[in-house]
């Protein structure tokens, strides 16, 4: 498991919930497996009590469930949750657009091209983490420049769900959303037009509803 490593000492839990977490959405822990706490801990180098604790956030956040006295085990990938998921994290996204437009400047703009440049050429040689990693950098600026932190962690909670299920669905040969999207929302907030980056924002996660689909 590549995401599952030892993690320096420093914010253990943290980082214990994130090397879990990446593990789960890379379908490295695959839907339905069963996850032991003192196997993951001896992994990453921890003792079981950040493990644990990691546990319980990713119980909280949908990828992980768990019995008590029987079994913790990543969750089955449910269209319905990942439709949720999308609806929630699109709002968001369309909230920070809404906000975050007019607060953009030269800097940012350009922080977005780069990042759909990446994003291209991730889609082009079939790279799927590279592709994911820079769709998140590029929202993340309108999220960082919104300064709604309410919004910007319910992006967080909430888009590891859909990631799964992307990641799934281009290893099984299906495309990957458009840079050209991601262009149009580019322009728009390049000229400052509010109402339409919150349309092609909308555009761009109602295309992953449909993809639950």
């Amino acid at each position: 498991m590549e995401a599952i490593r030892p993690v320096p000492r420093t914010l253990l839990r943290d980082r214990a919930y994130e090397a879990i977490r990446d593990a789960i959405v890379a379908g490295e822990i695959e839907p339905g497996a069963v996850v032991r706490d003192a196997e993951l801990a001896e992994r990453l180098g921890l003792s079981r009590a950040p493990v644990r604790e990691a546990f319980s956030r990713l119980v909280d956040e949908g990828l992980l469930e768990s019995k008590p006295q029987s079994y913790t085990r990543a969750t089955p990938l449910v269209t319905a949750d990942v439709r949720d998921a999308a609806a929630v994290v699109g709002a968001m996204h369309e909230l920070v657009a809404r906000v975050g437009v007019p607060r953009l400047g030269a800097a940012d703009i350009t922080a977005m091209r780069a990042a759909n440049e990446r994003f291209a050429a991730a889609v082009a040689a079939g790279d799927v983490d590279a592709a994911l990693r820079a769709d998140d950098e590029l929202h993340d600026v309108l999220v960082r420049v919104s300064g709604n932190r309410a919004a910007g962690a319910t992006v967080a909670r909430y888009t590891p769900l859909i990631r799964r299920l992307e990641r799934r669905r281009f290893g099984e040969g299906g495309s990957c959303r458009s840079a050209g999207l991601h262009e149009r929302l580019i322009e728009a907030c390049t000229a400052g037009d509010v109402d339409e980056a919150v349309r092609v924002t909308a555009e761009i996660w109602r295309g992953l509803e449909e993809l639950a689909d």
